[in-house]
C-alpha cells in the first residue's frame, strides 16, 4: 500500500467522521431571552445564514415583540413562517421586521424559512 493510498484512507475517514458529527452530533446553543421593559418584552433574532439565537425564551403573560434583523440576502431566508400562528412574513421589505407573539400560556412556536430548511423556536414559559 502506497503513501497516497494511506493518505486517501485517512482523509476519507476524517470526512466520514465530520459528516457523522455534523448530522448526528449533539449541537447546543444557548437560548436567547427577551428584555422586559415595563409591561412589554422585546427580543431580536438575527437572520444571517440561519437564525441567531435559534431558540428564544419569552416570559408568559408579558406582551412580546420579536424583531427579525435581516442581514442575509439568501432567497431561502427571505421569509419567516410561523405555521401555528398563520404568519408568513417577507423579511426583505425592511431591515427589521417585528412580529407579535402571544404569551398568554406556556407553549412553543416553531418557525422556519420559506423553504423549511432553517428552523428556530420560541418558547413561552
Amino acid at each position: 500500500m502506497g503513501l497516497s493510498q494511506i493518505a486517501v484512507i485517512v482523509v476519507g475517514a476524517v470526512l466520514i467522521g465530520f459528516i457523522l458529527w455534523w448530522f448526528f452530533g449533539k449541537h447546543t446553543e444557548e437560548a436567547g431571552r427577551a428584555t422586559i421593559n415595563g409591561n412589554d418584552q422585546e427580543a431580536t433574532i438575527v437572520v444571517n445564514g440561519g437564525y441567531s439565537p435559534s431558540t428564544l425564551v419569552l416570559k408568559k403573560g408579558v406582551p412580546a415583540k420579536v424583531k427579525f434583523d435581516m442581514r442575509d440576502s439568501t432567497a431561502c431566508l427571505s421569509h419567516v413562517v410561523f405555521e401555528q400562528l398563520g404568519i408568513n412574513k417577507d423579511l426583505t421589505k425592511q431591515k427589521i421586521t417585528t412580529i407579535d407573539i402571544p404569551t398568554d400560556k406556556n407553549q412553543t412556536f416553531n418557525y422556519a424559512c420559506g423553504m423549511d430548511m432553517f428552523h428556530g423556536k420560541i418558547v413561552v414559559k
